[in-house]
């Protein structure tokens, strides 16, 4: 026998969605003032920064900057943890398994996003397990020749190349490295082919296209400027986009008969996934002021980098693409965990 439902049962079943809904608004509403909250008062110790490379370099730099800066905005001492290893996995992986309070950010670089598509089996997922900050500057290369190289444009070297494919050598700082990628993307945008002779640093890299051994080499400006200024380089283009601010009378390798071509180191900031958006803004609005300082834009600009300083929905969708431009090239040339 099937029994009737009674308007009592009907409006306690009606009764008790509502209920559930009012306390799944009001539970939404406790968490977001409880964040508001917590914004507020945050900080109230020591921020970690974890800096995933060995202390000293670029990178390094660019993290005890920002800890510097965010220190005295914030009003507690942020402190730069480094941990190198692994391509920066070791230092990635803790930061991903912190807890997500804002007490804990990350600074990385390109690789990042390489190791995504170098590395099958990450102890983290790249885009998954992060919450993007801001996107904090670039760190153009620029594209140089030895003299005696008959080149004095993007256009003269690629018909070099084309000429007698594999007989130009480039120089990097080792495998995966950016002055290696920048070098194969020029390969596969200007469909020429140069061969790669990879080094253990980009020191003794520019050495020898100095002294002629290699032809070609996509350093950044830090790395190269004083010896194009010498005139023992040649310089035939920056890598970026647009034109360097630094640089004005450079033409882009983009505008010189490689559309598309676009690389750059780059510096950004994250925090593990599930940290309050509320820090997430504060951070991020502590980190854009910073970057409008004159000392600060001086002390990147040694560094060859530019601000600038993003939203995080931009950063996140720069890391995307980023991501996906990698995973391309990796794949197109055929590179291998080093």
């Amino acid at each position: 026998m099937v029994s009737k439902l009674t308007r009592t049962d009907v409006f306690s079943g009606e009764s008790s969605r509502l209920v559930a809904r009012i306390m799944v608004t009001v539970g939404f509403s406790l968490l977001v003032a409880a964040q508001a909250v917590q914004a507020q008062d945050y900080p109230t110790r020591p921020v970690r920064l974890i800096a995933p490379f060995s202390a000293g370099g670029g990178a390094d730099s660019v993290a005890r900057l920002i800890a510097e800066r965010l220190s005295e905005s914030l009003g507690k001492q942020v402190i730069v943890d480094n941990r190198p290893g692994a391509s920066n996995i070791i230092g990635t992986d803790i930061a991903a398994k912190a807890q997500p309070d804002g007490y804990t950010i990350l600074l990385v670089i390109n690789n990042h996003v390489t190791n995504a598509s170098l590395f099958p089996k990450l102890p983290y997922d790249t885009e998954r397990d992060f919450t993007p900050i801001t996107l904090i500057g670039l760190n153009p290369f620029i594209l140089v020749v030895h003299p005696s190289l008959p080149a004095r444009s993007v256009q003269d070297l690629i018909t070099l190349a084309r000429a007698k494919p594999g007989a130009l050598n480039f120089a990097s700082a080792g495998n995966g490295t950016a002055a290696h990628l920048a070098a194969e993307l020029f390969n596969v945008k200007a469909k020429v082919k140069m061969t790669h002779i990879p080094y253990k640093g980009i020191s003794q890299a520019v050495i020898d296209v100095v002294s002629g051994v290699v032809q070609v080499i996509f350093p950044s400006p830090a790395s190269a400027i004083s010896q194009v200024k010498a005139g023992r380089l040649r310089l035939l283009a920056v890598t970026t986009r647009e034109r360097l601010r630094s640089m004005p009378d450079v033409p882009t390798i983009g505008e010189s008969g490689v559309p598309g071509y676009e690389f750059s180191n780059w510096w950004g900031l994250l925090a593990p996934r599930g940290t309050p958006r509320s820090v997430v803004l504060r951070l991020n609005r502590e980190v854009k002021h910073a970057l409008q300082q004159q000392g600060v834009q001086a002390r990147l600009s040694a560094l060859s980098g530019e601000p600038v300083g993003s939203s995080p929905e931009y950063f996140r969708d720069y890391l995307k693409a980023e991501t996906a431009k990698y995973a391309q090239l990796i794949k197109d040339i055929g590179l291998k965990p080093h």
